[in-house]
């Protein structure tokens, strides 16, 4: 799947409401962060706690140009928590982290604006 990180770029093809829900995004709190050198885009591996019904998982996120691993810990993020696990290099991402690029192309991360409890769904 390409991801379209081109701001003129034209709207997706309308979907359902179902469709939208089928998307299961929810908050977590970074509990760990680690650099990873070893993927082809600056990433950094992340460990998100997703509250009691979720758990903890793992997620590699291409942020590491705008966030180093020490500032990470305690940040509460966005991911979509229902894609099946993915292979990035040597390491298995269980959510996709969610973000926005910025003018370079760099991925902002997308996180409530004030603390809501790990797991709490976006609707």
């Amino acid at each position: 799947m390409h991801l379209e990180h081109d701001p003129e770029a034209e709207a997706a093809p309308e979907i359902g409401f179902d469709d939208f829900l089928a998307v299961d995004i929810r908050v977590g709190t970074i509990v760990e962060a680690e650099p990873y050198p070893e993927a082809r885009k600056p990433s950094v591996r992340l460990k998100i706690d997703f509250g009691p019904a979720i758990g903890i998982r793992k997620s590699c996120a291409q942020i590491a140009a705008l966030y180093a691993p020490v500032e990470l810990a305690g940040r509460q993020v966005a991911a979509v928590v229902n894609f099946p696990p993915r292979q990035i290099g040597k390491a298995l991402s269980e959510v996709l982290t969610l973000g926005f690029a910025d003018e370079e192309g760099r991925v902002v991360l997308f996180a409530p604006d004030r603390k809501v409890p790990n797991g709490a769904r976006l609707f």
